[in-house]
């Protein structure tokens, strides 16, 4: 079943060929938008790398990085094509590059809307590394002197600051670790020793959070220690007060930050799909309408042009068959091969 036949009078071929030109360089500024997206994700992404605990979220940006520099290279190819259509002597010789062409096309067209989707949908992939990231991060906060984790103080800091948040959930998840490093502790005190002797761990901790949680915007100065200990700060209350740190955990602030970056990127990139989609249509048209002028001395003459000879599943099993069968041919041929060798 042939899918969207029209008729091409000469002069609607050479409009098409025209405007598909001009709509290939547009799709080629596309491109190079696309891969200067995937640039700028990743980027963000590598700033905040010591905060995460997998990479998997870097998907998203090296698709888009791949695809972008495949869209230059397919819309070029298009603009070449369409420049040929004017001439029905110089079409003929992509004959046989067009089918490969329209193959390796729709798979990066394809790979674009799979980039789209996973920009909405990594939400959950991103949220785990992230926590596991930030639990690490909140936990070798004190390990300065430690190789690898030198900058993991300075790293924490310049998050909380940078993003207004404090903690992992919420600030309170700096009451479980011990943040203050044991070279900057005096022994010798009745305090430290007893803060130490008080759980079972033997580590200091308290009810504080480092300076980084302090929201400057407070009138009152930042009250960092002793955060549920309302007699020791002069007129406060703490579970009714609004503290003056910030009560934001660094978790939901970098989601947020990350997925609407993500998400403004993803419907980019999918005004980026469909102008692709349109071009490879529009080509796949001027293509078919094209092949029935070969061989006329008439160059001129009406001639129909479709977007699918067969029926959508004919033919990307006409794509798909040629790959399946080259597949079976490596796997029966190292068959052969481990035999012989056995």
């Amino acid at each position: 079943m042939v899918v969207m036949k029209m008729k091409f009078p000469f002069a609607k071929r050479v409009k098409l060929a025209q405007g598909l030109w001009l709509l290939s360089w547009l799709a080629t500024v596309a491109g190079a938008l696309t891969f200067t997206l995937g640039c700028i994700l990743k980027t963000e992404l590598r700033k905040r790398a010591e905060a995460m605990d997998n990479t998997e979220i870097h998907a998203v940006p090296n698709t888009l990085m791949v695809v972008g520099l495949a869209s230059l290279a397919i819309n070029y190819f298009a603009g070449r094509i369409c420049q040929d259509a004017l001439d029905a002597t110089r079409f003929p010789r992509w004959k046989n590059m067009l089918k490969p062409y329209f193959g390796v096309a729709c798979f990066f067209t394809a790979l674009m809307l799979l980039a789209v989707i996973m920009s909405y949908a990594m939400k959950g992939n991103l949220e785990a590394s992230l926590k596991i990231g930030l639990k690490n991060g909140i936990r070798f906060y004190k390990d300065t002197d430690t190789p690898g984790r030198c900058f993991q103080k300075q790293t924490i800091d310049r998050l909380q600051m940078d993003f207004q948040c404090c903690g992992n959930t919420d600030f309170k998840d700096w009451f479980e670790v011990q943040w203050i490093s044991n070279r900057y502790l005096d022994f010798s005190s009745k305090e430290v020793k007893d803060r130490i002797k008080s759980n079972v761990d033997g580590r200091y901790l308290l009810d504080g959070v480092p300076f980084s949680c302090c929201n400057p915007s407070s009138p009152r100065p930042c009250i960092q220690y002793q955060l549920t200990n309302n007699t020791a700060h002069y007129n406060y209350e703490h579970q009714t007060e609004e503290l003056n740190i910030y009560v934001r955990g660094c978790r939901e602030a970098l989601v947020n930050y990350y997925m609407g970056l993500m998400n403004t990127i993803g419907a980019g990139v999918l005004s980026f799909f469909l102008l692709q989609s349109s071009v490879l249509a529009s080509l796949r048209l001027l293509q078919t309408s094209m092949e029935a002028v070969a061989g006329l001395e008439n160059a001129e003459v009406e001639t129909e042009g479709y977007l699918l000879e067969k029926g959508v599943k004919e033919t990307i099993m006409e794509y798909v068959d040629p790959v399946l069968k080259f597949l079976m041919l490596n796997q029966v041929a190292d068959g052969e091969e481990q035999a012989a060798t056995a």
